[in-house]
């Protein structure tokens, strides 16, 4: 055997062992536990739920019997959220027939609450300053995106609605609400995004 052959044989084998040890070492990471993402909505869809949350309200507002200006309407993918204080429970009945029926709706989830005895000038001026104060301490909280959710007050009791990233959120929030003053009572309507 030649010298050269045997310099020829000696790199390329040692090259040949290198890229299996380098191949070896090279071992894929085991893949992380990743929690997914609510879906993004589409454009399409948004606009969908545009149209839908214009056309319940569209709806409330027609019908004499609910006077819908006491009732809030969040929509997400075709699922209708109402909330908001009522008089009687058949205005709830008359809202929830009034919202299935418009087109595109898939559900309806009812967080519409009695009023109980009617209350006075101070009261809703409580009332408001509530609302606004459980407002300023959703904002607050960078862990809460507050822009999606409503806050209703009636005689101190705070009624939130609207969709959230996590169940996590929806806990915080209404620990902000209840620990918020002049706050009697809170009832959580919040909802995890699909």
């Amino acid at each position: 055997m030649t010298h050269q052959y045997r310099i020829r044989t000696t790199v390329l084998a040692t090259g040949l062992l290198a890229l299996t040890t380098l191949g070896a070492c090279n071992k894929p990471a085991e893949p992380e536990l990743v929690v997914p993402p609510s879906p993004p909505m589409t454009l399409g869809t948004q606009v969908d739920d545009t149209v839908i949350t214009s056309g319940v309200k569209s709806a409330l507002i027609a019908d004499d019997l609910v006077k819908s200006l006491d009732l809030q309407v969040e929509t997400r993918k075709g699922v209708v959220q109402l909330s908001g204080f009522v008089d009687s429970q058949a205005q709830i009945d008359q809202a929830l027939a009034l919202t299935r029926a418009v087109a595109g709706v898939t559900d309806v989830e009812n967080g519409i609450s009695l009023k109980g005895a009617p209350g006075t000038v101070g009261t809703a001026i409580d009332d408001t300053a509530v609302t606004a104060r459980v407002k300023s301490a959703l904002l607050a909280d960078p862990g809460i995106k507050s822009l999606d959710i409503s806050v209703l007050t009636h005689k101190g009791e705070v009624q939130m609605t609207g969709f959230v990233n996590s169940p996590d959120q929806i806990e915080q929030a209404g620990k902000l609400a209840a620990a918020t003053e002049g706050v009697s009572g809170v009832k959580n309507e919040l909802m995890v995004k699909k």
